[in-house]
């Protein structure tokens, strides 16, 4: 990534904002600071397009913040050694025959290209707990359903565009459901509540029924 593609403004006194070229950049940009945090950062927040670093003024400035982003040297994501979750899911969803159809694939192929691959939490948004993960099977890539359902189950494992998510609670939501977990990814009384944080590898392993509810997360280091 070329630091030319960025554009790194002032966010109030104690934070910047960092503008890429897409979401491809801002994983790399992520991980990269993550893993080799500036002094005086404090908080690192992702999204589709930005990268939020908010900072300690008493540790450091604006310019070693911003020299730091230009200077961090990203790395490839999907080869990070980040946390990674498994996440057991039945697949039984209400869209599963739509995703089907949208892609051409089988219903089976549909659950194959789910759990064939890694993916990792891009950002969070949408809801506390609610992590967009990227990286999957690009045969996958299917539209928002045309209205939104006004109820969303809580533990909905869906797609939408290029991302598939874990419906952390009960809410509206027009994302393709697949299947469900009874993993419990969001849990206020938690350290940290979210299990799905940026940064986070994760992968979808099928099964017959569903996990224990308020079932723990296998993780593991680096693959």
């Amino acid at each position: 990534m070329e630091t030319t593609t960025l554009r790194v403004l002032p966010c109030g006194d104690t934070a910047l904002l960092v503008e890429s070229a897409g979401l491809d950049d801002v994983l790399a940009l992520h991980a990269a600071l993550d893993a080799d945090r500036p002094a005086g950062v404090v908080d690192l927040v992702p999204a589709a397009r930005t990268l939020l670093l908010r900072f300690d003024p008493d540790r450091t400035d604006v310019a070693a913040v911003e020299r730091a982003v230009r200077e961090a040297c990203p790395r490839d994501v999907t080869r990070s050694g980040g946390e990674l979750v498994e996440i057991p899911v039945v697949y039984d969803g209400p869209d599963l025959a739509d995703v089907a159809h949208h892609t051409g694939l089988s219903e089976r192929d549909v659950i194959a290209e789910h759990t064939g691959g890694e993916w990792t939490v891009a950002f969070g948004g949408f809801a506390p707990g609610f992590g967009y993960l990227t990286g999957g099977s690009p045969r996958l890539e299917v539209p928002r359903r045309p209205e939104s359902r006004t109820r969303v189950p809580t533990g909905s494992v869906a797609l939408a565009g290029t991302f598939s998510g874990v419906y952390p609670r009960s809410s509206p939501g027009g994302w393709q459901l697949i299947g469900r977990t009874d993993l419990v990814t969001w849990d206020v009384d938690r350290d940290p509540p979210a299990l799905l944080r940026p940064g986070v590898r994760v992968r979808f392993v099928e099964t017959t029924a569903s996990a224990d509810s308020g079932g723990s997360a296998s993780t593991g280091g680096a693959a």
